[in-house]
């Protein structure tokens, strides 16, 4: 899915579409381009930095949800850009619509958030996000998973007697896959947007984690039309495996490409990323989480 040859065509998108730009206007022109539905959300909103105790070190996330009440949880896992602002502006979206998020740093086992201010800071520095991304082991996310739910169990915000939801963006897809996978009494819907790394020769590998996840668990797999020119197997390959865990998964290719659903990428697509939004959100009622 997501590999060097979609990095290096986002590149391409992004050089093309700043040519006549500074860096600085042209990440002012993704907050200007965005659709209003991101900027406003008629619910006031509360949002705090926190950091998490994890076995790893300190973990910083972005929690943000309604300022009253309390509502059921969505753990994010950003792409490989990480916890940034617009990460945050798309979390809180998703707060306005009735839920508690929590916006993990995937990479604080090397700093705290922002490694990159813009997704367009790793295009032009694409390979020092690598030996970041190789310190992230599976067993490193499954405990990530357990401390942010204990983090969770301690917010009057959280309604506990609903079930959560993970949801992960390219390299975040995959995360988001073992998180439903190390909680499954917990999490019981999980969402990939445009994933990658999630089918691999590894016997941990994401795609064959799906038995472990909770037997009601509701999946929503999001391919970009690039990623599935690149790698048309993967959609079979992912329903099978589903399919084989007696697990319901809804794995659907999109007319937009990788990065679509993301509103600094350069290949953002407003219309597909509405159509994607509203298939994410059914997910989480066929799980609970709503």
């Amino acid at each position: 899915m997501c590999n060097e040859q979609t990095a290096a065509a986002l590149d391409d998108a992004s050089n093309a579409a700043q040519s006549a730009q500074s860096a600085q206007s042209a990440a002012a022109d993704w907050r200007a381009a965005i659709a209003p539905q991101w900027q406003s959300h008629g619910v006031e909103l509360t949002q705090s930095e926190v950091v998490i105790d994890t076995p790893d070190g300190k973990m910083d996330a972005c929690f943000v949800h309604p300022a009253k009440g309390s509502h059921p949880a969505v753990l994010l896992w950003p792409d490989i850009a990480g916890l940034r602002e617009a990460k945050r502006i798309m979390a809180a979206r998703l707060a306005a619509a009735g839920y508690a998020v929590l916006v993990l740093n995937h990479y604080y086992r090397d700093a705290p958030a922002p490694l990159y201010v813009e997704f367009s800071d790793w295009l032009a520095d694409r390979d020092s996000a690598w030996p970041r991304v190789a310190r992230i082991r599976p067993a490193g996310i499954a405990a990530d998973t357990q401390a942010a739910l204990a983090f969770l169990d301690g917010q009057a915000a959280v309604d506990h007697s609903k079930k959560i939801a993970s949801i992960g963006y390219c390299l975040g897809a995959a995360f988001a896959l073992r998180a439903a996978a190390a909680a499954p009494e917990r999490i019981h819907a999980a969402v990939s947007f445009h994933g990658a790394f999630l089918i691999t020769n590894l016997a941990d590998s994401p795609h064959r984690l799906f038995a472990q996840m909770a037997p009601g668990v509701s999946l929503l797999l999001a391919i970009g039309e690039d990623d599935h020119a690149q790698q048309p197997e993967h959609q079979a390959i992912l329903q099978q495996a589903a399919q084989d865990a007696g697990r319901a998964a809804q794995v659907t290719v999109f007319p937009a490409q990788h990065g679509w659903c993301v509103i600094d990428m350069p290949r953002y697509d407003a219309q597909q990323s509405e159509l994607a939004w509203q298939q994410m959100l059914a997910c989480f009622a066929r799980g609970g989480v709503a």
